[in-house]
């Protein structure tokens, strides 16, 4: 699912409902992941995420954070607990991606949306929430000062009701504690409460601090004087303001640096051959899953890895995948720096020039050092069938989450299908004969679908458009302009030749385009630092060869660790 763009209309979404009962939204979520998100007429036309989790239906209210209005930045930031987006459309998309919990309290986790199968009786975008039907004037309208810190992040908020308070809507036990009295509340407060309680009087320069949250469960059940049950209990992290002068203001949450805006490039800027390869990859980054030194395939590690791409959905971990290739071949997150040194804007650009050899070695070994972990990950599984089956249908489902049209990741994609289709891992007819069996939709997915999509790829006969594609399929080209030779016959090597050379010179045309596209895929997305570490080219390198054997020419690693694997397969499914 590609993240829509800031303030588009949720209308558009398949998984937005409208105004919705909470009855007729339970009545819909039939088992554990299901999903909608629904405005509520009981919260003002607020939106809500409705949710089936183990056995119940529970429901979560959208939190708003309005900013300063500033060119190019968002209106509003929206979020659950702790993490804010620009768009409800990318908070979702985050949650259901990388299946993460939309709350600590109740561990709740959304993968299948409910989708709306009628015309929409309502719409409205994102700058227009909070200001639902349902919303009761304040008594005395007072005029809002923009000088004080409180206001540059009021929360659920609109410029016609300043104070944030509801005065006939807020009961009595939603009031903010001021000490540390062990009696329960008798209901949890609603969330826009929470939100409404961080507030600026006229004569104040500081905010006031959050309350604390309630002692009270994370969801409850009607109680006995059928009183409608209250919404599950959210921690928002609000932005502290305190000891700020009321000249300074307070910080706005800073965007990463894959969605941070480029500067301009300047006008009739004179090109400085560099006097140093520009290299994306850095090498003696620290590392949070490997010591200062450590041996070839630790089994301690290998385990950690495993648990770790088991806990993310293969669309998380092919959005991780995106985000570490864009940095390596060097399409997002650029310095200026880096862009004087190559004359050029990014990295794609560099790969065709003839001070990019550096970086066309890199993507090289990249591509290569995948592919081996890659076919490790099915050569390693010394147990059941069943096991050496599952690891080849998650690897199917990854090349799925990359190919054109979804992801598009192609040098991802790439090497995904180089594991595939490695001669080790090909060999093993007991193991493929098994995801037939077992897992017969990868299977033919791979066979009818991922294999031609390969071939027509290497052969630059692929699809390649921007926005079908975030990051082009390299490697044919990178191959050809490090003298790799052309396989196949005469007339057929030099039709590809020309096609190869084509695809560069429209990759290089079209290398804003893809930078953008590939910004857009990773809009609101948060990825997971162990996650992002394992899939660089710096941590496989010295996982598969240590922190000793890293360092060795690449011919000669390269040729060691096919052999091992050619071991490993023979053990597995030894020739007959």
């Amino acid at each position: 699912m590609q993240v829509p763009q800031d303030g588009e209309d949720l209308a558009g979404q398949p998984w937005y409902h409208g105004l919705l009962s909470r009855q007729k939204a339970e009545a819909l979520l039939q088992q554990d992941g299901d999903f909608l998100v629904r405005a509520s007429g009981s919260r003002g036309g607020n939106p809500v995420i409705s949710c089936h989790w183990r056995g119940s239906a529970l429901h979560f209210e959208v939190f708003r954070v309005a900013l300063r209005p500033r060119p190019g930045r968002p209106t509003a930031l929206f979020q659950l607990e702790d993490e804010q987006f620009p768009s409800i459309p990318a908070l979702v998309h985050s949650y259901m991606t990388g299946r993460r919990p939309l709350s600590q309290a109740t561990g709740a986790v959304v993968s299948r949306p409910v989708t709306w199968q009628g015309p929409l009786r309502r719409s409205f975008s994102e700058d227009t929430l909070m200001d639902g039907p349902a919303r009761i004037e304040p008594l005395r309208a007072r005029k809002w000062s923009n000088s004080q810190p409180a206001d540059l992040a009021h929360m659920g908020r609109s410029r016609e009701d300043p104070t944030g308070m509801r005065a006939s809507t807020m009961p009595i036990s939603a009031l903010p504690r001021t000490s540390s009295d062990p009696v329960l509340l008798k209901a949890p407060a609603p969330l826009g409460t929470v939100a409404n309680s961080l507030r600026a009087s006229d004569g104040q320069l500081q905010a006031k601090a959050p309350t604390k949250p309630p002692r009270t469960p994370s969801f409850e059940l009607p109680d006995a004087s059928e009183r409608p049950p209250t919404y599950c209990e959210l921690v928002p992290r609000v932005p502290s303001v305190q000891g700020t002068s009321p000249s300074q203001s307070s910080p706005e949450p800073e965007a990463p640096w894959w969605e941070a805006e480029e500067d301009e490039e300047e006008e009739n800027r004179c090109f400085t051959r560099p006097q140093a390869e520009i290299s994306f990859c850095p090498h003696d980054a620290p590392s949070c899953l490997l010591g200062p030194q450590n041996r070839p395939l630790e089994p301690q590690v290998l385990h950690t890895l495993r648990g770790l791409f088991l806990e993310h959905h293969p669309g998380s971990t092919a959005l991780h995948l995106l985000l570490v290739d864009c940095q390596a071949t060097g399409l997002l997150g650029v310095t200026r720096d880096q862009r004087g040194n190559m004359g050029v804007s990014s990295g794609l650009e560099l790969l065709t020039l003839p001070h990019g050899h550096h970086l066309r070695l890199e993507l090289l070994e990249r591509h290569q050092t995948l592919a081996l972990a890659g076919a490790l990950a099915v050569l390693g599984c010394s147990g059941p069938l069943e096991e050496r089956a599952a690891a080849l249908r998650g690897l199917v489902e990854l090349a799925l989450a990359l190919r054109p049209g979804a992801v598009g990741d192609l040098p991802g994609l790439a090497a995904v299908m180089g594991a595939l289709l490695m001669p080790q891992v090909s060999r093993l007819e007991h193991t493929w004969r098994q995801l037939r069996r077992s897992h017969t939709e990868a299977a033919l997915a791979f066979e009818q679908e991922l294999k031609p999509l390969m071939r027509a790829l290497d052969e630059g006969a692929g699809p390649c458009d921007p926005g079908e594609v975030a990051l082009p399929h390299v490697a044919p080209m990178v191959r050809l302009l490090e003298g790799e030779e052309v396989a196949g016959p005469l007339d057929e090597s030099c039709e590809r030749l020309l096609r190869t050379l084509h695809g560069a010179r429209h990759m290089v045309r079209d290398a804003p385009k893809f930078r953008k596209v590939a910004a857009q895929r990773l809009r609101g997305f948060r990825p997971n630092p162990e996650l992002r570490e394992a899939l660089t080219t710096g941590f496989v390198r010295r996982l598969l060869w240590g922190s000793r054997g890293a360092g060795a020419p690449r011919a000669e690693r390269f040729e060691k660790f096919q052999r091992v694997l050619g071991v490993l397969s023979q053990r597995l499914e030894p020739d007959r």
